[in-house]
């Protein structure tokens, strides 16, 4: 085979396999099989589930539509200043917002009910949380809405803002098992 007939064809065998691995990370089944550790218990939805329209507010009392983040993936936790399994994986969902967030990611923390500022602000300094927005969802619409009926949850959202897995209880999610499946989605 002449020599550019060979790059062809290595270049089409190579855009195949990759558009097979995309597809693989594309198939559910595909990201059950990366689950281990803590990620055990992330529930991988069959079909993307439509996240309802909310309004957050911030530390200023400033507010966000939610639909503000589409187009990035989202890890959406929910959880409350009074929750210590919630408080235990802040630093790790602040770390993980420090190395991956950015235009294809971003980590929301939201602190439900009974949160106030001001907990929300001394626990956040004496945690060292550097990277994390201060969310807040005072009235519990968005968790009702979402669902959220314990604490705490985390919510992986999609570019289109529509849920594909759910982990209740709390998680490394800095941790390489979580690692794995956060690349995995963002290499879609």
């Amino acid at each position: 085979m002449p020599l550019p007939l060979r790059r062809l064809h290595a270049a089409v065998v190579y855009l195949a396999l990759l558009l097979a691995a995309n597809a693989a990370m594309a198939d559910p089944e595909a990201l059950r099989a990366l689950r281990a550790g803590d990620m055990r218990a992330l529930v991988i939805h069959d079909t993307p589930r439509e996240v309802p329209a909310a309004v957050l507010l911030d530390a200023e009392y400033g507010e966000h539509a939610f639909e503000d983040w589409r187009g990035r993936w989202i890890v959406l936790n929910f959880w409350a200043t009074w929750c210590p399994p919630c408080r235990d994986e802040m630093p790790a969902l602040d770390a993980l917002e420090g190395d991956l967030g950015g235009p294809d990611l971003a980590v929301l923390p939201v602190a439900t009910g009974r949160s106030p500022l001001p907990v929300i602000r001394r626990f956040y300094a004496e945690a060292g949380l550097d990277h994390l927005p201060i969310l807040r969802d005072p009235r519990q619409r968005f968790a009702a809405a979402m669902g959220v009926f314990g604490l705490p949850v985390t919510v992986l959202v999609d570019p289109e803002g529509r849920e594909v897995a759910r982990l209740t209880g709390d998680a490394d999610w800095n941790g390489p098992d979580a690692r794995r499946v956060l690349e995995a989605l963002l290499s879609r």
